[in-house]
């Protein structure tokens, strides 16, 4: 297991001269794609009569423990991630949004989408748990555990084709309401999840090793699909089978208003929209989805350098199997996924010509800690921005749930763009490192 602290180093190394999910350009006042990916009432909205997507993609990396200034200092990263006793929480999001169009006739917007999504999660790992497993340096002293938590690492990828359409309802002089809907087809790719809560017990190190003795049973979840069953610690595991067969729907609902100044403008945009609300089953001949009840009870304690090397869920199950933790046989089954619903809301405001500033609110409607749960994140931002038609200029401020507060840069000239959400705080001693770019066409 060692090699998710390597893997999860590269992935931050890359991004930190990079990016986030299309913050900012995505609630630009240029309407497009983008804006409608987080409300379709925006597809009645577009700024031309026709827009073609060609390509767009979104890398970003979150987490509650590691800066820009760890990463070019001398200290093992593994010594900081587990330091302290805040439980230990990434994010790691790919996005590619593949080629789209989008079409606005008489009070109707129409869309055809399509996107490739990859996620690598760790949610609320015990610091003690993680130190005894991944630094075998340290001192000989026995440590109490009591996480009720659910402790995750999870892995996702899937595609998705979504059908939208919109619709103007109303509109006069001075107001304006639309409407819309996307139905979003999915298709899994590979899955993993590996979920232990309500561990209770102790971990004792000495010269031998670090040894987890449990006071009570604990809950187990380990589930596998696709490639990840053969290994979840490198990026090709995500990448290689992103688009599965169709097995899952989702839904995006959304509504706009407009304060209008002028008969193409606006002084105030607001949207609300209600995203992913569905689910996806994964089936493969590599499926597993077990819940077991793990103990040491009645067997000597377990050697958590076992996994030191482990890369694979198969290979954790088969250990705890064979030396007795477990009972249960590994189930082979069809498993569901449910995807992260949120609660979507922004409103633009325009300062004087060309000038805009936005307010943007994702609230997550379902935990993170369930284990057939995608997670998400809560976030706010504000982006101020400079319009000048052909080029626009911003700089979005955000905090979230993960990361804490980031600031960021990006532009657009044309149909090319380019940013992030954090450049800036990720060249100091920020805990995200995002990037993202793309190209599409509006004409008409």
């Amino acid at each position: 297991m060692k090699t998710l602290l390597i893997t999860f180093s590269l992935f931050v190394g890359f991004a930190a001269i990079a990016q986030d999910n299309f913050s900012g350009i995505s609630t630009s006042n240029r309407v497009g794609i983008l804006n409608a990916t987080i409300n379709p009432a925006e597809f009645s909205n577009l700024s031309k009569k026709f827009e073609i997507n060609f390509y767009g993609l979104s890398f970003d990396v979150s987490n509650n423990k590691i800066g820009f200034n760890d990463l070019i200092s001398d200290t093992n990263l593994e010594d900081l991630i587990f330091k302290g006793t805040e439980s230990v929480n990434m994010r790691i999001d790919g996005q590619i949004l593949g080629p789209s169009f989008a079409m606005k006739w008489k009070k109707w917007g129409f869309g055809i989408t399509t996107k490739a999504n990859v996620k690598f999660d760790v949610v609320d790992v015990d610091t003690t748990l993680g130190n005894a497993i991944f630094n075998n340096d340290l001192p000989l002293n026995t440590s109490v555990l009591n996480q009720s938590e659910n402790q995750r690492l999870s892995g996702t990828s899937f595609g998705e084709v979504g059908f939208s359409a919109s619709r103007n309802v109303f509109e006069n002089d001075n107001h304006r309401w639309d409407v819309g809907v996307t139905l979003k087809f999915l298709f899994p790719g590979s899955y993993s999840n590996f979920g232990l809560s309500n561990l209770n017990g102790t971990i004792t190190q000495n010269a031998s090793g670090a040894f987890l003795t449990t006071n009570q049973p604990a809950n187990l979840n380990v589930a596998y699909s696709g490639s990840l069953a053969d290994s979840f610690s490198n990026f090709n595991d995500y990448t290689q089978s992103v688009f599965g067969g169709l097995n899952g729907v989702a839904t995006d609902i959304g509504v706009t208003y407009q304060w209008k100044d002028g008969k193409e403008k606006y002084k105030i945009k607001g949207g609300l929209s209600v995203r992913n609300i569905g689910s996806m089953t994964f089936k493969d001949d590599n499926n597993y989805n077990t819940n077991y009840t793990f103990t040491t009870q009645g067997r000597p304690p377990l050697n958590l350098n076992l996994f030191e090397n482990v890369d694979n869920l198969s290979e954790v199950e088969a250990i705890l199997i064979s030396n007795g933790y477990l009972t249960q046989i590994p189930n082979k089954t069809d498993f569901k996924v449910n995807l992260p619903t949120l609660l979507t809301m922004y409103a633009d405001f325009k300062i004087v010509p060309k000038v805009y500033v936005t307010g943007y609110l994702q609230q997550k409607m379902k935990k993170d800690d369930g284990n057939e749960q995608i997670t998400s994140r809560n976030i706010f931002s504000v982006t101020p921005r400079v319009n000048l038609g052909f080029f626009e200029a911003y700089l979005p401020v955000s905090t979230d749930d993960i990361s804490g507060t980031n600031v960021g840069f990006g532009f657009r000239l044309s149909g090319f763009y380019l940013g992030s959400n954090s450049i800036i705080t990720s060249l100091t001693d920020g805990k995200q490192a995002n990037i993202y770019t793309g190209f599409r066409y509006a004409f008409l």
